[in-house]
């Protein structure tokens, strides 16, 4: 039967070009054709060339009250290099780097972008460890493993107890001291430091292998790995979400982003994108929770995004405000040129209701697309970069990612290796050398098939996991192990 669904909104894709190679011990080595492009050797050339490009452009905005606190690329660059100056001041490093215990917010934003000035690693930390832990196990643990000089939180009083155990032996900074907690330091007195030489001789001596973040994940085990992200790991893997989307340079990117710093995809693939365009984010301060998607709904009232990047929990929370009002979804979908998906496969019942949605709205199907990847791989490793009927299909390697698939039983592991893959664990070498195989591959865990066995271009389809974990739709993984000890 014909395929009778109008065209697709017009998106620039590369096109896919896939080398396989079939070794002799079973395993398929998939690799892109094209050539990654150079990458920046740090974050901080990353926003500082954004800065150059569009000094006025708005860079990030937030909620304040009724309307929005707004920082533009310039006004940025003075406060973040003002508290790089103080962070140097303070001799902070890898052995005493920062730890941020609150969630996504402009002052957050800017102090990452501080550490990441002068080579200090930040670690975002899951809110949920502070405020919705009765032991704050995991903190402790954290505080334990990283031995934090410096501790942020927005506001002392919903976090004061977990403040006073990674803040125990490190400075508190606040950019709110409801708790009325001694020896705090105001964000704005940070933010104040003239910046001196010091500044530049420590941007220079960044290098790609300079740590940047300690990302915290729990994957199969019960307590958080701290995964190293480099400078660049996260560089390269901004040239290679715009190698396969190059449509994301042809207009002003605007997101209007939930996604939690602290998780690879909200903190190193969202925030980092908007530096690498020069782009726009507006914080929402939504997700997909009772009582918290409207807040969301209300931000699209007022902002069109370009790009929708989000989670299935995450669209099925808005997409019921979204279909029984139509300029509400007129205004989503009236510059979205891609709606991305991905910490969970997106059940075909969402992608109908969006796809029709869109069809509703502009006459034409809006490109949906997800990728894959983990916290170990900076996040991406594969992309979706062409058209597609429905979901299943995660991509094909991005460019500079080999993937290797072994086979597992009767599935097929996929591994990776490339300049956006981590180099292992903080001080877990036991973790990190279980992490890796004979060649260098991270050892993914996940399963894949091939879309077409007769066709790499067609990408590759999750197929589970090895082992007996699984994510819900909000992209929590599951440990059935687990449940079927504690049940």
């Amino acid at each position: 039967m014909q395929n009778t669904k109008p065209p697709f909104r017009a998106v620039n894709f590369a096109p896919v070009a896939v080398d396989r190679t079939d070794n002799a011990d079973g395993s398929i080595l998939l690799r892109s054709r094209a050539r990654l492009p150079d990458f920046d050797p740090s974050l901080a050339a990353l926003f500082r060339r954004a800065v150059e490009k569009a000094p006025s452009q708005l860079y990030l905005a937030e909620r304040a009250g009724d309307g929005w606190r707004k920082v533009t690329y310039e006004q940025a660059r003075k406060i973040v290099d003002g508290i790089a100056s103080a962070l140097l001041e303070r001799g902070l490093s890898a052995e005493r780097p920062v730890v941020i215990l609150s969630g996504n917010a402009v002052d957050h934003g800017l102090l990452t972008l501080a550490c990441e000035h002068v080579g200090i690693p930040v670690a975002p930390i899951s809110v949920a460890y502070s405020l919705q832990s009765s032991d704050l196990a995991k903190i402790r643990y954290i505080t334990e493993l990283l031995n934090p000089g410096l501790v942020y939180a927005a506001d002392t009083g919903p976090f004061a107890k977990a403040l006073a155990i990674a803040g125990a032996n490190a400075e508190i900074v606040a950019s709110k001291n409801s708790a009325n907690l001694d020896n705090v330091t105001l964000f704005d007195q940070l933010a104040q430091t003239k910046p001196s030489s010091a500044l530049e001789k420590a941007v220079g001596a960044i290098t790609k292998d300079t740590i940047a973040k300690f990302l915290f994940t729990s994957g199969s085990t019960n307590l958080p790995k701290g995964v190293i992200s480099t400078h660049g790991m996260l560089t390269a893997n901004q040239e290679m979400i715009v190698g396969a989307w190059p449509y994301l340079e042809e207009s002003p990117l605007v997101l209007c982003d939930w996604l939690p710093w602290n998780h690879t995809f909200g903190g190193s693939f969202c925030f980092n994108l908007t530096q690498r365009l020069a782009g726009t984010m507006y914080i929402d301060g939504g997700k997909p929770a009772p009582g918290l998607a409207e807040i969301t709904v209300k931000n699209i009232t007022e902002v069109s995004p370009t790009t929708y990047l989000n989670v299935p929990a995450g669209y099925s929370a808005i997409l019921p405000h979204l279909e029984k009002d139509e300029a509400l979804a007129k205004k989503l979908f009236s510059r979205l040129q891609m709606i991305f998906y991905a910490g969970a496969s997106l059940p075909k019942d969402l992608w109908e209701r969006l796809e029709n949605l869109s069809i509703k709205v502009t006459g034409a199907r809006v490109p949906m697309t997800t990728a894959w990847g983990t916290t170990e791989t900076a996040p991406l490793s594969l992309m979706q970069h062409f058209f597609a009927d429905g979901p299943g299909v995660i991509g094909v390697p991005c460019l500079g990612v080999e993937t290797k698939l072994v086979p597992s039983g009767n599935k097929l592991e996929i591994r990776v290796r490339g300049p956006n893959v981590t180099g292992g664990y903080w001080k877990r070498d036991e973790q990190t050398k279980d992490a890796f195989d004979q060649d260098g591959f991270y050892k993914s865990g996940d399963a894949v098939r091939f879309a077409d066995p007769s066709d790499p271009n067609k990408g590759l389809i999750f197929d589970g996991r090895l082992a007996e974990d699984f994510k819900l739709t909000s992209g929590t993984r599951v440990q059935v192990g687990m449940l079927r000890v504690t049940a």
